[in-house]
């Protein structure tokens, strides 16, 4: 056996053994174990990082290619510091506590381990098709192991300040990984820090999905995404080219991680008074919030939500989450797309003189504009009605107009699928409820953290439906026509919304036929579209009905289509064509 196969056999190992190493790390951390398996534990996370230091070495040692400063270099260095950091942190805590004390406590070499976890996984080809499943079936299995593992996760002792039943820990989990907020248990009092931490990383693994953490790591760090990986995440998202893949995958991790950092630096900063709050509270409430609003979650660390005293008078604060949602419920790719068109405008700007920077037409595409137009319409139909129907209602606590016009500005876009609420929901008016319906069946953009039958979805049916009343053949919009598959698609979407939807009301009205049906009409709506607003009805749910709303959550957030898919083979497109028949439909 030659040097490189026992480097290959060594990286299987450790891989194996980090994978190991995250699991007891977490159980660890959940139980209360004893001092004597801790210690064993204390040395078992050594070895792991001991041996990913020799793997890590023997990767430069072993190519067969010359050594080049590239990112996967840059990102093996920023690791091995960040490990060496932690661990120097850790042996600095065990030396001050004593070398016999327990090691429960000590969170830094549990850092340090899931970190050689991330390196060790990174070194790991990625590709969908070694796998048996078929692209949406793999989508979907990996959305429903989440939400098992955070299941068992939430019901660990050291992860709720009470006993915790296993219906109420798959709701949460559901609620998590779907990034709805619909809860039946209090986050701020049923959970430790531990618990509202597992339930931040389940809302950002569910935010992002899984095919995109697991993806990025392979093209980033190993150096290269295959052409198979690359057409089935080109199939399951709808990108027609394969260029647009990878880029896109690299883009939605430095968006996401560089809004969500820039929303936790204001949050911190707009909620510096609030009282009986350390710095280090107040920073994982702003960490917990910004990661909860981009991926529009709307799970919150108070019990009242943002609607507490505290903060519901805090605009400040109630724009930047708005903005931050509004951004995460946009869609990655468009999000991309404008923040291209933005340079490049910048850059004609600051160069206009300068040839090599010429008009590029069509920088802004068809989805983009159609997205945005749709968001901006959604989000001014939304505030006008909430300003108009709740302006001396809910509206009327706060004394200035500007304080209405923000917490109007909120009301009206948290529906989209945001989930938080600044106002009590169990007193809008009947007609604010209705608008809040339509505006949470829409939901958010494609591609996005958000739920819902989605902007565009609702775009192309309105377009079809101006272009059949004009008596035209086809849909036309910005010079562009819309593909039939689009079309079709998107009917599918929205009838198979309220078929799912129809079904719960069913099921929650027959199991309990004494709740309101208005109220059951707008949890079943919230949950498909993953908004996560109630009209205070979650916490009176039955176990059957917690369960059925946690499948509706379950089947908003992968989408109903793409189940189907999952479900039904494809057929062979044949070259023949049957003759056309109209069918009377009106």
């Amino acid at each position: 056996m030659n040097a490189a196969t026992r480097y290959r056999l060594l990286n299987n190992f450790t891989i194996l053994i980090s994978v190991i190493g995250v699991a007891i790390a977490l159980l660890d951390s959940g139980f209360t174990l004893p001092t004597w398996l801790q210690q064993v534990f204390h040395i078992f996370y050594l070895v792991i990082i001991f041996l990913s230091f020799m793997v890590t070495a023997g990767r430069y040692i072993y190519t067969k290619k010359p050594l080049t400063f590239n990112k996967v270099a840059v990102f093996d260095a920023l690791t091995s510091i960040a490990i060496i950091i932690l661990l120097t942190a850790h042996f600095t805590d065990l030396v001050r506590s004593g070398l016999s004390a327990a090691v429960d406590g000590f969170v830094a070499i549990k850092i340090a381990v899931f970190v050689t976890f991330v390196r060790e996984l990174s070194d790991h080809n990625f590709n969908l098709n070694r796998t048996f499943l078929h692209p949406a079936q793999f989508f979907i299995l990996s959305f429903l192991v989440v939400v098992l593992v955070g299941t068992l996760l939430l019901m660990m002792p050291n992860a709720t300040t009470q006993p915790l039943s296993f219906v109420d820990a798959l709701f949460t989990a559901t609620s998590a990984v779907c990034v709805t907020g619909l809860i039946v248990v209090d986050t701020a009092t049923y959970f430790t820090t531990f618990g509202q931490v597992i339930i931040m990383g389940l809302i950002q693994i569910g935010g992002l999905g899984i095919l995109t953490f697991v993806t990025y790591f392979s093209y980033f760090f190993k150096g290269g995404v295959s052409y198979e990986t690359q057409a089935s995440i080109s199939e399951m998202s709808y990108m027609r080219g394969m260029g647009d893949v990878v880029s896109t995958l690299k883009s939605i991790l430095y968006v996401t991680f560089a809004v969500e950092a820039v929303a936790a630096a204001l949050i911190y900063i707009s909620i510096y008074d609030i009282p009986n709050m350390d710095w280090s509270e107040q920073l994982f409430f702003s960490v917990f919030h910004a990661i909860s609003a981009f991926c529009n979650a709307g799970f919150s660390t108070f019990s009242a939500g943002l609607y507490d005293d505290s903060l519901r008078f805090n605009y400040s604060l109630q724009l930047i989450l708005a903005m931050t949602f509004i951004f995460g419920g946009m869609g990655f790719t468009i999000v991309v797309n404008v923040l291209r068109y933005l340079r490049y405008r910048a850059q004609r700007l600051i160069n206009r003189h300068d040839q090599r920077y010429i008009y590029q037409p069509w920088l802004l595409n068809i989805n983009s504009r159609i997205t945005l137009i749709t968001t901006g319409a959604l989000l001014l139909v939304g505030l006008i009605g909430v300003m108009i129907f709740e302006y001396n209602n809910v509206l009327a606590d706060h004394t200035s107009f500007l304080g209405k016009l923000v917490t109007g500005f909120f009301t009206a876009a948290t529906p989209r699928t945001a989930g938080f609420n600044v106002i009590d929901m169990g007193e809008l008016t009947f007609p604010t409820v209705m608008l809040t319906i339509f505006l949470m069946w829409i939901g958010a953009s494609p591609n996005s953290t958000g739920g819902g039958i989605k902007t565009s979805t609702f775009a192309i049916a309105l377009l079809n439906t101006l272009s059949l009343a004009r008596g035209q053949t086809k849909i036309e919009v910005f010079k562009r026509e819309i593909a039939e598959i689009s079309v079709r698609r998107a009917f599918s979407i929205m009838w198979l919304s309220l078929l799912v939807i129809g079904t719960g009301v069913t099921l929650i009205s027959y199991d309990q036929p004494e709740l309101d049906l208005i109220k059951v009409v707008f949890e079943c709506f919230s949950a498909y579209s993953t908004v996560g607003l109630s009209l205070n009805l979650t916490a009176d749910l039955s176990d059957f009905s917690k369960i059925v709303v946690s499948v509706i959550m379950f089947v908003g957030r992968v989408s109903m289509l793409t189940i189907f898919i999952a479900l039904l083979k494809n057929m062979r497109q044949r070259n023949y064509r049957y003759p056309t028949e109209e069918i009377t439909i009106n």
